[in-house]
Order: C-alpha cells, then sequence, then structure tokens
C-alpha cells in the first residue's frame, strides 16, 4: 500500500526522529560520563552490577531536569530500574499529594508496639 505523505508531514517525521536521535545521544553521553565517574552500585538498594547486568543500572537526575548534566557529575545517582521508577513513583505521589493514601483509604497508622517498652517494664514487675 504507498505511503501518502505530504511533504509536510515527512518535514515534521525527519524533525522527530531528529529529535530522538538527539536526545539518544544526550541521555548516552552523560550516561557514559556517570558510569566513569561513579562505582556501579546502585545508591538506594546497593545492588552490585557487572558489565552482564549494567543495562539494569539508570542514571537518575536528583533534580528531575534531564537537562541538567553538569561534568562533575553532581546532578547525577546510579539507581537500578526498580529503585528509579520507585523514586519516580514517589514524585508522582508527592506531587499529587497522595503520599499517605492507597488505592483503599488512608495509610494504616496504629503502631502496635508503641508501648511496648512500659509493657515489658510492667511484666518485670510482677
Amino acid at each position: 500500500m504507498p505511503s501518502h505523505k505530504t511533504p509536510d508531514s515527512a518535514k515534521l517525521d525527519r524533525i522527530v526522529a531528529d529529535a530522538q536521535r538527539a536526545a539518544q545521544a544526550r541521555e548516552q553521553d552523560y550516561r557514559e560520563q556517570a558510569l566513569k565517574i561513579y562505582p556501579w552500585i546502585c545508591g538506594r538498594c546497593a545492588r552490585e552490577f557487572t558489565r552482564a547486568n549494567l543495562r539494569e543500572l539508570t542514571v537518575h537526575h536528583r533534580d528531575h531536569n534531564h537537562h541538567n548534566n553538569p561534568a562533575d557529575g553532581s546532578n547525577w545517582e546510579l539507581l537500578c530500574l526498580y529503585c528509579h521508577d520507585n523514586e519516580h513513583q514517589r514524585q508522582l505521589e508527592a506531587a499529587q499529594g497522595t503520599t499517605k493514601q492507597t488505592a483503599r483509604g488512608t495509610v494504616a497508622t496504629h503502631s502496635p508496639f508503641a508501648d511496648l517498652k512500659a509493657r515489658m517494664q510492667e511484666k518485670k514487675g510482677k
């Protein structure tokens, strides 16, 4: 089936493709820099990485600005895929003001061991 692209849509496709290539090149550039600067360890869970699983280690921008890439790496931290996803989820929840709620309602605030020390002292006294 022949393509019926107008000259404008073809130009737009080229612009989008160029922008995607540039974004990938920028990402690769700061990723490579971060991997040279920092040890291959997740900054949250301390999982260690080797060349075999290095693709699972991501660069997280501390200020969430992907264009802020200082050469000293001060805006980066290496996080595994899971910790990186968790960090972004926490940011989304904080922005929405839902950090204290779950799908079922509010998070439980009961602390079953709040008076444990007093109970243990009470038991020793008897």
